[in-house]
């Protein structure tokens, strides 16, 4: 009886071990990434938004639920091409009168103040990826929010890929960060200039899944 349970205890905590060594599925490995076509994960895709409020503090927000597709080829980078769609009436922040705010509709039949309350999804198509040294690119596109689309170039690097655990579907994952600056007065959004930001700063994480 000992022995089983010396068995069963070494089962448990041999992938506890091996997670707090780092022996993660995902690596940061280039030669994990496999080409074909990758759909995102929206339960694990996020961008963050980031203005500055009154030049007192920044101010956080996310836009989460993100779908859309990575065609990869490891040996081709520069051909690669990404299709992300946003759904900006699901923007989040920790504030119940601010997500009020941004999706209200204007005062007396004006334009809203940001998005207004049924805002489309704002759509991201790269129009080219240039590798830049290891494990890093530049990936341009075309960006449309809140109605106008405008070229954006976002700054990406890549994470990590691997398989999940079986217990998770056992799907290739390719995962990658990349940042970049809006200018939201270009896209007509005005609400609060000058004292809240112009420049809006972004963050992204982006799961895909094969």
């Amino acid at each position: 009886m000992r022995l089983i349970l010396l068995a069963a205890t070494a089962l448990i905590a041999t992938p506890l071990i091996a997670q707090q060594a780092g022996q993660f599925p995902g690596q940061k490995n280039a030669s994990f990434v496999t080409g074909g076509t990758y759909t995102a994960d929206p339960g694990h895709t996020l961008i963050s938004w980031e203005v500055d409020h009154l030049g007192f503090t920044p101010y956080f927000g996310l836009f989460g639920d993100i779908t859309g597709t990575l065609n990869l080829d490891p040996k081709k980078p520069a051909a690669a091409t990404v299709d992300i769609t946003i759904p900006v009436s699901k923007v989040l922040t920790t504030s119940a009168g601010l997500n009020g705010h941004l999706l209200r509709a204007g005062k007396d039949g004006g334009k809203p103040d940001f998005f207004g309350p049924a805002p489309a999804d704002a759509h991201f198509v790269s129009t080219s990826v240039k590798p830049v040294g290891k494990d890093k690119a530049m990936v341009t596109g075309n960006l449309t929010l809140n109605g106008v689309t405008k070229p954006v170039t976002l700054d990406v690097s890549f994470y990590g890929a691997g398989k999940s655990p079986a217990a998770m579907g056992g799907k290739e994952n390719v995962g990658f960060e990349a940042t970049t600056t809006l200018i939201r007065s270009q896209f007509g959004i005005n609400g609060a200039l000058p004292v809240v930001s112009d420049a809006v700063k972004l963050k992204i994480a982006v799961a895909f899944q094969k």
